[in-house]
Order: structure tokens, then sequence, then C-alpha cells
């Protein structure tokens, strides 16, 4: 008898798929990108980005970032890995991003399609690879307009309110592991007095300033 039933990964709209974040920290609206992600691929190659800096903008470890992604993906998916991307533009030589994109497309491979939010990548990656917004993937009245900065900002403040924007197994990482007291110890000041300065924090950046972004030491 013939077995007319479709597998999951028959389902799929994809094969193999890439993507790229800092996730420091993961919040919500990262959190459902990959989650919807999952759920259109196979094989989902989740790239922590920044893998090499600790700073202001990256307060949180690569290997941290990994455990966040894991603790929220792993009751749900099994079907993706990791790779840790390291920046280069620091280095004046490579501020142009080249050496960062031969690092991506020597790691990632071949790729169905590219998944990434981040106006300078989408620019550094369109001639390699199908590169596709994840406002395109996820329904739009599922749309979270967050950023990390926005999390960290709260994280600063002392409250509590960081946590509404983080899903909850985060959460408990983050105090678990002492990271919320360490990114205050650490960062918080800094954090706190860039808001003199910076008023639109909660605002997605253009291609311009992410660039600049990537140059920090």
């Amino acid at each position: 008898m013939k077995d007319n039933t479709k597998s999951k990964d028959q389902d799929k709209e994809f094969r193999t798929v890439g993507v790229i974040g800092r996730f420091k920290p993961l919040h919500t609206g990262g959190a459902l990108m990959l989650e919807t992600i999952c759920e259109k691929a196979e094989h989902v190659i989740i790239g922590i980005g920044s893998c090499n800096k600790y700073n202001l903008r990256n307060p949180f470890t690569a290997r941290e970032s990994r455990e966040m992604i894991d603790i929220y993906l792993s009751p749900k998916h099994s079907h993706y890995s990791f790779l840790y991307i390291p920046d280069f533009a620091h280095n004046p030589k490579y501020k142009n991003g080249q050496r960062w994109v031969s690092e991506v497309l020597k790691k990632y491979g071949s790729l169905d399609a590219f998944i990434s939010g981040d106006e300078y990548v989408r620019k550094l990656l369109k001639e390699h690879y199908k590169v596709i917004s994840p406002g395109d993937l996820i329904p739009r009245e599922k749309w979270l307009m967050l950023r990390g900065t926005m999390v960290r900002v709260e994280i600063a403040k002392g409250g509590n309110d960081w946590k509404l924007y983080v899903p909850k197994a985060v959460s408990v990482y983050l105090e678990k592991n002492n990271l919320v007291y360490r990114f205050r110890q650490e960062f918080g000041l800094e954090t706190l007095s860039m808001l003199e300065t910076c008023d639109d924090y909660y605002l997605p950046e253009g291609s311009e300033k992410e660039k600049l972004h990537t140059q920090e030491v």
C-alpha cells in the first residue's frame, strides 16, 4: 500500500538556509525570526556575528549568545547548527567588508537563501546569495520591532522591564549566570550615557551606520 503522507521535510520551503546575528541578547524578535526560519527550512545554519568582540555593543560572548539561542530553540527544533563569524573591518585593510564576505562564503557554502534584516549584510551578500528579509517570512501581524540596544538599555536602567523583551528561557539564563549583574557592572553606565547623544536607539540603523559599527574594536 502506497504511503501518501508527506514528511515534515517535504513541506519545507527551503533545504538549507543561513542566517546571522549578534544576539546580544536574544530578544523576542530574534527568537520569532529563528523559529520561523526553522519552520520553513530543513536545516538552518545560525551564524553568531562579531564573535571576536566583547564591547558595548557586544557585551555577551559568542558562546553565551549560542547558549541563549539553544536554550530557546532546542525544546522545539533540532535541525539547526552554529557557526562563529568574526568581524574584520576594524583592520583598515578590510574595512570594505570583502574579507568578511569571504569568510561567510567559506563557512556557509551553498545555500538556498540567506536571511538577514541587516541592510549592510544584505548589501554585501546580495551578489552571492538569495538574500531574504525576515519580514518577508514572518506574517505582518506578528512583526516585532525590537533591537538588542533596546534590551540593553532597559537592563542598564536597573529595573526588570527588560524581561518583557526576551523569551522567558533567556531571562532565566541571564539571571542564573549572573550576566545581568555583569553587564550592569561593565557596561551599564556607558550604555546609559549613550542616551545623551542618541535618542533614536529604538530605530533600525541604516547601512552606513551598521558599516561603521563593524569597524569598532
